[in-house]
């Protein structure tokens, strides 16, 4: 479905840009020919219908080109994050079992050992080109039964620390793009997006990399958006209409922007998400970027945008917006009973965009789905307008810079070491990246282990934004009547102190 919509953008017109790339705009017809490329080679390969295939590929016309070839041959487009780590990766392939492994070629060569290692054939491509005679190798694996219309599959590694992956449909992700045209009426054909955020970032994929090729626009990308001077640079050289960024790019950019004495033009819309916004910051951003910022929210499960404020004219500061066109929400309080709204309580939500369940996952989908009401694990306000405030988040998610940060996950890691004898993680306000992990640490019984160790450990094991930067050593924690650990007692700790 999202293929034949990407091929007749390409065909409709063939000399018009499609995308921008290394200082280069790349015409639709050039696009076609490298995704024609691709699709050959990946053919040839024996990959078809039902087919998994695992890319660790920055933004580039050739991670899109490998992208619409995907799709083409009904495959599956499974998109991971090289810094996850190898055994975490290893885990993830594990649940996925993609036919191959796409890397990119400046991928460390000791994680393509330890995917060989494991099991997984790879096959490096050059994001910045397409010969034609790189060869995909791969091994068949069982076509995917749970549903034959799936697009994606976006991998995290849950709060177990064991791999979750959200599979999501050519219908959820048009769906989703869709509401959002509706729903926001600055976007139109013709516009030009920034394409920055990474693509296994469900905002990224489906936002930037997916809803140009819908709205008949153009998309700027870019393989990092660090350093932020090198993405000024390119937003000055290319004047893009729309940004699409998560907080703390939004931060990091009004901040060198200030200091370069610049001020950006041209752009007509700023959305951001991924993250709580700073509406401290508000004022600096409007006169950085000269437009209001329009804060949205989004969830994976759901394709992943749930709300977003309109336009700038129609915001309200401090909340993400109404719902977008064809979700259905309820308020509920933790024990599933339905609350009123306006009001505040868990998020619950149901429609089209929404995926049907996470991927072989039967015990948490009976958890999370109930009637075909997904529950956001997200704490929320809702006013009388149907505009909604995040006031926590009942799963204790940590988002560092946008990224999800799983405690348990952590703690899991640091229980691994002789010197601790119960860890608690949480986030910690953070000016830069929003939150990071702080951990308290009760130590085993006559161990000495220092705070250094214990980072060390931790960097050994973890991404590098999972690492805590701070870990404080007590010898008790606050707990319930139940004796479960009370997380918000800790956290409005750490929320005093900033």
């Amino acid at each position: 479905m999202l293929n034949e919509i990407m091929d007749k953008y390409l065909a409709s017109k063939p000399d018009a840009r499609c995308c921008w790339f290394n200082h280069e705009w790349i015409s639709r017809r050039d696009f076609k020919e490298l995704a024609d490329k691709v699709t050959e080679g990946l053919k040839a390969s024996g990959f078809g219908a039902g087919q998994r295939l695992a890319v660790l590929m920055p933004n580039s016309p050739v991670m899109l080109a490998v992208l619409l070839a995907t799709w083409r041959l009904g495959g599956v487009f499974c998109p991971l994050n090289e810094k996850t780590g190898e055994l975490s990766l290893i885990k993830t392939l594990g649940l996925l079992k993609p036919f191959a492994v796409v890397l990119s070629d400046n991928v460390k060569p000791e994680l393509e050992s330890a995917l060989n290692g494991a099991g997984w054939q790879s096959v490096r491509l050059n994001p910045e080109k397409f010969a034609g005679t790189e060869k995909f190798s791969g091994t068949l694996q069982p076509a995917d039964d749970f549903d034959k219309t799936l697009a994606v599959i976006f991998s995290t590694s849950g709060t177990t620390g064991d791999p979750k992956a959200v599979p999501l449909t050519h219908s959820n992700i048009l769906d989703n793009i869709n509401a959002c045209l509706e729903h926001v009426p600055d976007l139109v054909p013709g516009d030009s997006l920034i394409n920055v955020l990474p693509n296994f970032h469900a905002f990224g994929f489906t936002i930037c990399c997916v809803l140009p090729f819908v709205l008949d626009a153009t998309q700027v990308l870019l393989a990092s958006f660090m350093p932020p001077s090198n993405t000024i640079k390119a937003i000055e050289e290319t004047k893009p209409t729309v940004l699409l960024l998560v907080p703390t790019m939004v931060g990091f950019a009004a901040s060198m922007l200030e200091r370069m004495g610049k001020k950006l033009s041209g752009i007509k819309l700023l959305i951001a998400g991924g993250d709580r916004y700073n509406t401290k910051i508000d004022d600096r951003v409007t006169a950085a970027f000269g437009t209001p910022l329009i804060e949205g929210y989004g969830i994976t499960e759901c394709s992943p945008v749930l709300a977003v404020n309109p336009k700038p004219s129609v915001r309200k500061l401090g909340t993400v917006g109404p719902a977008l066109p064809r979700f259905q929400i309820q308020l509920r309080s933790e024990a599933g009973e339905i609350l009123p709204i306006p009001g505040e309580g868990v998020l619950w939500t149901r429609g089209p965009s929404v995926t049907s369940g996470y991927y072989h996952a039967d015990e948490i989908n009976h958890e999370r789905f109930v009637d075909g009401w997904f529950n956001t694990g997200d704490y929320v306000q809702i006013d009388s307008d149907g505009y909604i405030k995040i006031l926590d988040r009942v799963t204790d998610i940590i988002i560092v810079g946008g990224f999800n940060v799983y405690p348990q996950e952590v703690e899991a890691v640091l229980a691994e070491h002789d010197g601790v004898s119960l860890a608690v993680v949480v986030g910690m306000p953070n000016n830069i990246s929003g939150e990071v992990p702080k951990a308290y640490v009760i130590r085993s019984q006559g161990s000495e282990v220092s705070e250094g160790e214990l980072v060390k450990f931790c960097k050994e094991r973890l991404s590098h934004y999972k690492v805590p930067r701070s870990i404080e050593f007590v010898d008790s924690l606050p707990v319930s009547a139940t004796g479960k650990i009370l997380r918000r007692v800790l956290r409005q700790k750490e929320r005093e102190k900033s």
